[in-house]
């Protein structure tokens, strides 16, 4: 059965909003950005541009994962938020369900990854040619026969945390790429960008917003 895009209706949920950042919550099903095709031009950076025409992308969920965004208001805004996510300045916090029950409490999983190519966009380990990758997990509770968790990049491949749980033997659940069997039949993925902390573009002040878990 081929993949039909079909987003949420609803607007935008506007966290905060400044002279300089747009803070939202995503919600799971939305597109970050246009996709390949008129059928994929709906997304929340479009849906903000209906009411904020100056915004600038800064960075990306998947389209599956909801929560916590930051976008620009200004090319410095953009300039100095992109710099932040570059150099590992900003503090990125997830809540995820994993199938299965985690033994430990806590843990990191440091695994390099690359595209698999073959594959598309699946991403994999790679020790050879891989870009680094870690994440530090904590248990929040185990649920039904599966685990709560919060997952916390310390860097930010493309479906890193996706992979990196599979890689564990506990994917997250929902996930159409990693996930098998009666771990992927879920309504969702389950995976909520639920907090981001950052540096203000003007002034330089920690600021910090959340987003509570849908799931």
């Amino acid at each position: 059965m081929s993949y039909v895009y079909d987003p949420p209706m609803e607007p935008p949920r506007i966290l905060h909003a400044d002279h300089e950042v747009l803070v939202v919550d995503k919600q799971a099903g939305l597109l970050s950005v246009p996709g390949k095709g008129p059928d994929k031009a709906d997304c929340l950076l479009s849906r903000l541009k209906a009411i904020h025409p100056q915004v600038l992308l800064v960075h990306r969920l998947d389209t599956d994962t909801s929560g916590v965004m930051v976008y620009a208001l200004t090319p410095h805004a953009q300039r100095h938020l992109g710099l932040q996510f570059e150099k590992r300045m900003t503090k990125k916090t997830y809540q995820a369900r994993l199938w299965g029950e985690l033994s430990e409490q806590t843990g990191t999983v440091d695994l390099p990854l690359c595209v698999d190519w073959p594959n598309r966009p699946r991403q994999h380990v790679d020790p050879v040619n891989g870009r680094p990758a870690q994440t530090d997990w904590r248990v929040m509770r185990h649920e039904d026969g599966t685990t709560r968790v919060r997952l916390m990049p310390l860097t930010g491949r493309s479906h890193q945390l996706r992979v990196h749980m599979a890689e564990l033997g506990h994917p997250i659940l929902g996930d159409p790429l990693y996930a098998e069997g009666p771990a992927r039949a879920f309504p969702r993925l389950m995976l909520h960008a639920e907090a981001l902390r950052f540096r203000h573009p003007d002034g330089g002040v920690h600021m910090s917003f959340s987003a509570p878990c849908p799931f």
